[in-house]
């Protein structure tokens, strides 16, 4: 079934250098009409300039906006182990009151991981161990206790506090370029970010095929087919 859905537009906010700065631009979004305020989740200068550590300045959008939604474009799963960051999810969409949009990723960038000293795996392993960063997810933001044991993480009998106000968690967004994370993303997530493709050698793809209108109808099949019936229910962001 296909139907028209209504569009929202959001804004990527970076390289702010003070805290008036970043409560400006939030209130300035607000003002202007944007659904959501996002930031990246960068850690050298090279990617995007300077960034802000994400969960903390996207909780500072919220203390001063009412209705704007605040979210990640996304986290690299790599850079925070799930459990601790179930916890920082839920507690910034409780303390903002259900504005919060969870955007995550298996991450792309190899001289970030090299500076960092963080292993840059390949590919299929970074998308693997997304899965089950999404599974814990979701299980700690349930109203049971998880456990999980799976080949990146093990979690025994653990509650997660705080629950998150909107239920049964944030909307959570996985950002996709290759058919593997497309498909990962028509199953687990709520909005699927249509992106270019990633490459081995740690970029993301430039071919300007990659954003010719029937590679992006293609990628869109992908999400389709492995959504299933659920396909009308997500979001697709470009």
């Amino acid at each position: 079934m296909n139907r028209l859905r209504p569009f929202r537009f959001g804004v990527i906010c970076e390289q702010m250098q003070s805290a008036e700065e970043w409560i400006m631009k939030a209130q300035q979004a607000e003002d202007y009409g944007y659904a959501t305020f996002l930031i990246r989740d960068h850690f050298i200068r090279e990617a995007f300039g300077d960034q802000l550590a994400p969960m903390i300045a996207l909780m500072a959008a919220a203390s001063v906006t009412g209705t704007l939604r605040v979210g990640s474009l996304v986290l690299d799963n790599d850079y925070r182990h799930p459990v601790m960051l179930a916890k920082e999810a839920a507690t910034l969409d409780l303390l903002s009151n259900g504005r919060f949009e969870l955007g995550i990723g298996a991450g792309w960038l190899r001289s970030e991981y090299e500076q960092a000293g963080l292993a840059f795996e390949s590919a299929g392993v970074r998308v693997s161990r997304l899965e089950e960063g999404i599974h814990v997810l979701k299980g700690l933001f349930a109203d049971k206790p998880l456990s999980f044991a799976g080949n990146y993480y093990t979690v025994t009998n653990l509650s997660g506090f705080p629950k998150p106000v909107q239920r049964p968690h944030p909307p959570i967004l996985v950002g996709a370029g290759s058919k593997r994370m497309l498909a990962l993303a028509g199953r687990e997530a709520d909005i699927v970010g249509i992106l270019p493709k990633a490459l081995p050698e740690g970029a993301i793809s430039e071919e300007i095929t990659e954003r010719l209108p029937e590679t992006i109808a293609q990628k869109v099949g992908w999400v389709r087919q492995a959504a299933g019936e659920r396909f009308d229910e997500l979001e697709l962001s470009m």
